[in-house]
């Protein structure tokens, strides 16, 4: 066994003005159990590392500065969204430090955890609890925001679905592993709102770099023309099409089922011992899936959304596992 060696003197460390002064610059990290199983040089961008826990960080504060710039935001705003989990969370700790009220919409497949980390903020939860007809959850959730907006007085939707300050965020996330691996041949991102993928996709032209982007995508998810299918595992996927989504940006895109996402979370905690969420593990297995047709010579970028504490009850729970996936 090869011990990791640590330095013996202290690490450089600045000051920091407050909590928000830690979302980004996130690590990114050699996967090596995953590349020697592969033959391919595959990195981890560990968005766990953000105060909240998710890459969602970056866009609630991109959401929150870009809103009080310009004057929509205001000590008088109560702000609404919609969320499966970390965006909620992510908006928790802005909204929390700018003492604005926060109210979020969310469905029942949000996870008890979640929950208690909104209600530890203060935060208003205000729960849908029947799919549409046209659109799922999520297009019963964006519903129910449209409602609350005529209800609450001086109410601003943040709207992370067609919010430009969304895939804004995600330039820095791009410029960050470009600074730390100038030579990443692919990337490999969860889709959701879209918005990561469409922030790198817009540095990457920018900047003229030849990484190709990997779309990962939920199996009944529609963002790509899919029909619409019962998902369990929230954090990807969409019911709707996403407002960003530019397929000429991409390299393809590849679909997961929920079983993969715990196959590939399970993966990811065996070889590397990282305990990470539910689009993490689509992501580890979108790229065990691709493995073979990538040439050896080549870097991959895994980007690695959330936490996996939020998960202990659904993905890391051979119980659930079984009775909700295997049936």
């Amino acid at each position: 066994m090869k011990v990791t060696q640590t330095s013996p003197t202290l690490p450089i460390t600045h000051q920091l003005d407050s909590i928000l002064d830690t979302v980004g610059y996130t690590p990114l990290i050699h996967l090596k159990q995953l590349s020697t199983l592969t033959g391919i040089d595959v990195y981890g961008k560990l968005e766990m590392a953000n105060p909240g826990g998710s890459i969602k960080d970056r866009t609630s504060l991109s959401i929150l500065n870009e809103g009080i710039k310009n004057g929509t935001i205001t000590p008088d705003t109560t702000l609404i969204e919609s969320s499966s989990g970390n965006m909620a969370i992510g908006l928790a700790q802005v909204c929390s430090y700018y003492s604005i009220p926060l109210v979020i919409v969310v469905d029942p497949k949000a996870n008890k955890h979640t929950l208690k980390i909104l209600k530890a903020y203060g935060v208003k939860v205000d729960i849908v609890e029947k799919p549409s007809t046209n659109g799922g959850y999520l297009g019963a959730r964006l519903k129910r925001v449209k409602q609350l907006l005529e209800k609450i007085p001086k109410a601003v939707w943040t709207n992370q679905y067609g919010n430009r300050a969304n895939p804004l965020a995600h330039h820095q996330t791009m410029a960050e592993i470009a600074h730390d691996l100038p030579d990443a041949d692919y990337i490999f991102a969860a889709t959701s709102t879209c918005g990561t993928l469409m922030g790198c996709a817009a540095y990457i032209k920018a900047e003229n770099l030849s990484t190709k982007l990997v779309a990962v995508d939920a199996l009944g998810s529609v963002i790509f023309g899919n029909k619409p299918k019962d998902r369990f595992i929230p954090g990807h996927g969409a019911g709707l099409p996403s407002q960003f989504l530019d397929r000429k940006t991409i390299e393809e895109v590849v679909h997961v089922s929920d079983m993969e996402c715990v196959t590939g979370c399970k993966k990811l905690l065996s070889t590397e011992s990282i305990l990470a969420g539910g689009s993490s593990g689509a992501v580890v297995s979108a790229f065990l899936k691709r493995a073979a047709t990538i040439p050896s010579d080549q870097k991959v970028v895994l980007i690695l959304c959330d936490r996996g504490e939020r998960y202990l009850d659904t993905i890391y729970n051979e119980e659930w596992v079984t009775n909700k996936l295997n049936e």
